[in-house]
């Protein structure tokens, strides 16, 4: 009968204490015992990027052996699955579990070029160099937008034709005119075009321009159903003290107005709790991980938000999402955009550029991007019998308006 053991885990290790599992790409090792085995680790311990990463260097006899966990030629199987060892005390009959990792080693030729040489090849571009750059010590952001444009790339030369031939086609159909009005528009708008919602300007109604789907998933919408209810539950004074504290005067106009029963409060409810994290987020300037966990924002939304609407970078040894100014812009297109599918196609402008925290002349200029009609408030004394509205709205009117570039530019004044 077999002798029986019994598994003991060990305590959970570090990167430094796992044990390391090679293998050879080139076949299997007769004499192990020959082999003469070195690992190297990082020396910035600092960096959570790089503090992981090891490379295993094998001497023997006839071949150099090299493998790393980092880079192109690391297995990718690290970081899918773990691995482990166990090691048997045959005194005890215990069997210790050890994590541990895999390396790859690939035969090192001498007289082969390696990829620091590659590198420094003054016959790459700068192109090539940033690539392979990429590829060693980039982000997974990074690869994959790397891996993506590799599988687009087309030879050159018949991209030239193509580019020729289709510039011809729509020179021909559409006029030269045409075609530098079309450009002057789309210099105009500038990166502000870049971070506004999905536009189908062709649309027959007005909903379906800026689509409800494409600023919330259903997924996304059915995650808000606590946190609405709570938004649907505020009393008159929670209302009051919103609007006292400022930065959510938009929601708190909606709330007031919000169907008292029915479908459409529980879906108001849920776009006013929506409107109040992005208007939140719009406030701050360093994003914690947590945000939103106080006000009951679903995991779903609060990863939402991050993805969307933050930059991530790398302070002091650690990673941190920053709301920069074209994130803001971004924010005040999306808020724009949910505040039009909450007010029949119609946004108050004032009230938003304060929640906001950006100027009313920014605000007019996303509006005026995204096509909308822009109505001011009519100037001249008013009867003091009949209240007056004195903010700026932006309305959904079909077709889209397209602004005059020439005549929205700001006179300045000259220098003497």
């Amino acid at each position: 009968m077999a002798a029986s053991c019994s598994l003991v885990c060990c305590k959970e290790e570090s990167d430094s204490d796992k044990a390391v599992i090679v293998r050879f790409s080139n076949g299997s090792v007769k004499n192990a015992d020959k082999l003469d085995f070195t690992m190297y680790k990082n020396a910035d311990e600092s960096n959570p990027r790089k503090k992981s990463r090891r490379i295993m260097a094998v001497e023997s006899d006839r071949l150099s052996y090299v493998g790393n966990n980092f880079g192109s030629g690391s297995l990718k199987c690290n970081n899918l699955c773990r691995y482990y060892v166990g090691v048997l005390n045959r005194q005890t009959m215990q069997m210790e579990v050890h994590a541990a990792q895999l390396f790859n080693m690939q035969p090192l030729i001498p007289g082969e070029a390696t990829e620091e040489q590659k590198a420094q090849d003054t016959t790459q571009t700068y192109r090539d160099k940033v690539d392979s750059l990429i590829e060693a010590f980039g982000t997974n952001k990074q690869k994959r937008a790397l891996t993506s444009r590799r599988l687009n790339q087309v030879g050159s030369d018949t991209l030239h034709q193509a580019v020729a031939k289709a510039a011809n086609t729509v020179i021909h159909q559409k006029g030269l005119e045409a075609l530098q009005q079309e450009v002057a528009e789309t210099e105009a708008q500038g990166d502000l075009a870049l971070h506004l919602p999905p536009c189908n300007a062709t649309a027959d109604r007005p909903e379906n321009v800026y689509l409800f789907d494409d600023l919330l998933s259903p997924v996304e919408f059915g995650a808000l159903e606590q946190a609405g209810s709570k938004m649907a539950a505020l009393t008159s004074e929670e209302m009051q003290k919103m609007r006292d504290n400022g930065g959510s005067l938009c929601v708190v106009k909606h709330l007031e107005n919000m169907s008292t029963v029915g479908e459409a409060r529980d879906r108001g409810s849920r776009l006013a709790f929506y409107l109040s994290m992005l208007l939140k987020l719009a406030q701050q300037k360093n994003v914690h991980y947590k945000f939103g966990k106080e006000e009951g924002c679903p995991r779903i939304i609060q990863t939402k938000l991050l993805k969307t609407f933050t930059v991530e970078t790398f302070n002091n040894g650690r990673v941190q999402n920053i709301v920069s100014s074209s994130m803001r812009a971004k924010l005040a297109a999306y808020s724009l955009a949910l505040l039009l599918h909450m007010g029949h196609m119609t946004g108050d402008l004032t009230l938003l550029h304060r929640d906001l925290g950006i100027t009313e002349a920014r605000m007019t200029e996303v509006a005026k991007s995204m096509g909308l009609t822009v109505i001011k408030p009519a100037r001249g004394k008013a009867d003091q019998a009949e209240p007056r509205d004195t903010n700026r709205q932006a309305s959904l009117v079909l077709p889209l308006v397209k602004y005059d570039p020439f005549m929205e530019r700001r006179k300045r004044r000259k220098m003497h």
